[in-house]
């Protein structure tokens, strides 16, 4: 019998937004709509696919970092800054001819106006920035991570993670249709809450988040990750009769590279 082929994969990028607290680096982070057909439930960094809009070469022009990049790798932060505005309100963009990033009562202002549009596919990033006169902050985004999905799975992605720093007056917010719950959380209290029992956690997101917990601050973690080679990663699964297990490449510096799942 002949092997199916593998599900192609979709790309995908997701910004980690992190601010600072007394309690160390806190990540903003959703909980899926339980009606959707992906980590229905689960509590996941903003982020989704990319959309036609995000590769349309006049955008370049209004990008700011993108300098170096090729339209692959540009495309995908753009859609990451798409999706964390569709769904956080971060808005991670300048107005023309500023070195700051757009206050969040303006990135408020705009989220009203232009998330729902942008979420039902209505307009475009470069309508947005075209109308809006803004730039996207690409060169806000550090990189931190690249996922892809192992090739038996039934849904694919190749989704590259990114960091950012968001002011503490960000005033972030779910968009009450992926997701329906938001939470400002530092990564030991995810993974604490994961643990008791109260929250699910992919794994990929788990992994990121015991990364991302061993920087004690924003500026830490930014510099960590620009500093350090992203090393893709899509886990290969052995089968055993009474689970799993899914190893991963050592080099991509999750301190493990074999993790058990009992069926």
């Amino acid at each position: 019998m002949t092997e199916q082929a593998p599900v192609p994969l979709r790309p995908a990028a997701t910004i980690l937004l992190l601010r600072d607290s007394a309690d160390g680096i806190e990540v903003f982070m959703v909980v899926r709509n339980h009606q959707i057909d992906f980590a229905a439930g689960a509590l996941v960094f903003p982020g989704g696919t990319t959309d036609p809009g995000d590769s349309a070469p006049q955008l370049r022009a209004y990008c700011d970092g993108a300098e170096g990049l090729d339209d692959t790798a540009l495309t995908v932060r753009i859609a990451g800054i798409r999706e964390a505005f569709e769904e956080a309100c971060a808005l991670l963009a300048r107005p023309a001819g500023s070195a700051a990033l757009i206050e969040p009562a303006r990135a408020a202002a705009l989220g009203e106006k232009y998330r729902t549009a942008l979420e039902a596919g209505e307009i475009d990033m470069l309508a947005f920035c075209q109308a809006e006169d803004v730039r996207l902050a690409i060169d806000c985004l550090a990189p931190f991570a690249h996922w892809l999905t192992p090739v038996r799975m039934p849904k694919r992605f190749d989704t590259y993670f990114f960091l950012a720093a968001v002011p503490k007056d960000a005033g972030l917010r779910h968009d009450g249709q992926e997701s329906v719950e938001s939470v400002w959380i530092t990564p030991a209290q995810a993974l604490a809450d994961e643990a008791a029992g109260s929250r699910t956690i992919v794994f990929p997101t788990r992994l990121n988040l015991e990364k991302l917990g061993r920087c004690k601050t924003v500026a830490e973690a930014i510099a960590a990750a620009h500093r350090t080679p992203v090393v893709s990663v899509m886990p290969t699964v052995e089968r055993h009769p009474d689970g799993r297990t899914l190893h991963i490449p050592e080099a991509a510096g999750y301190g493990q590279t074999s993790y058990f799942f009992k069926s």
